[in-house]
C-alpha cells in the first residue's frame, strides 16, 4: 500500500477543503477589519 493511498478518502479531501476555506475566510476578514481601515486612516492623515 502506497502512503498516498491512505489519504485518498473523500473525508481527507473535505478536511483539506475546510482548512483552506477557513484560511481564506480569515484572510478576507483580516483585510476587511484591519488592513483596509489602516490604509484608509493612513491615507487621510
Amino acid at each position: 500500500m502506497n502512503a498516498v493511498d491512505r489519504f485518498d478518502h473523500p473525508a481527507w479531501v473535505a478536511a483539506a477543503g475546510t482548512l483552506v476555506s477557513y484560511g481564506l475566510i480569515l484572510l478576507v476578514m483580516f483585510a476587511a477589519l484591519f488592513a483596509l481601515p489602516f490604509l484608509v486612516y493612513s491615507a487621510l492623515l
